[in-house]
């Protein structure tokens, strides 16, 4: 007869093992902490809560440097992910979640801010440079590749040149252009679908033709 923890350890075991492996990354780029929430760094992070909401998932185990979470989506088994190693850093965490699942570049898909867009905008790319965004730009260095899908999300520009650019992505959003934001994570949501199923021309139709509300 079996012992009794041994029985455990298999019902734990079988609980614990994902019926699939992971095939897809989708990290959300931001900076940990509760004074960040609402800052034009964090809309990526904001993105990532929408889908785990959406799937009933929570982003509460800590692995690879970041919170993270695995959840279904369009047929695939996804890894979504929020570096908790400040954004400048981001590059540590999707390396090592990448190199344990063995897991393409083309597969990784970054969500991150954009200042050069207005609020609730969106642009969808295969690769690209990090266009003077310094978290892609860690993700490029560790990956040693820009070959990956990035999903940028307009956050607005400074109110003038001269205006400090740390000052303004960490500053809030404003109410209106919070409301921007979030009323665009439905179309991400059904372009992020499109892209799993390898279909970038709808994909890139839904995100980039979005128009904020």
């Amino acid at each position: 007869m079996a012992n009794i923890f041994d029985l455990f350890r298999q019902i734990e075991k079988k609980e614990t093992t994902s019926p699939t492996p992971v095939t897809h990354v989708i990290v959300g780029l931001g900076n940990p902490g509760d004074k960040y929430v609402r800052t034009r760094h964090n809309a990526g992070f904001l993105a990532i809560d929408h889908l785990a909401n959406a799937y009933g998932a929570a982003l509460t185990r800590s692995r690879f440097h970041s919170l993270c979470a695995e959840v279904q989506m369009g047929g695939h088994h996804v890894l979504l992910l929020k570096p908790q190693t400040m954004m400048n850093a981001s590059g540590l965490a999707v390396q090592e979640a990448a190199a344990f699942y063995k897991i393409p570049a083309k597969n990784i898909l970054v969500l991150s801010d954009d200042i050069t867009r207005d609020a609730g905008r969106l642009r969808l790319r295969r690769d690209g440079s990090a266009g003077g965004h310094n978290g892609l730009k860690d993700i490029i260095t560790c990956l040693g590749t820009d070959a990956f899908p990035r999903l940028r999300f307009g956050v607005g520009a400074k109110p003038h040149p001269d205006y400090d650019l740390a000052a303004w992505v960490l500053s809030n959003f404003t109410d209106a252009e919070y409301k921007r934001l979030i009323g665009s994570f439905d179309d991400v949501h059904a372009g992020i679908l499109k892209y799993l199923a390898d279909e970038w021309d709808a994909a890139m139709q839904i995100c980039n033709s979005h128009t904020p509300d």
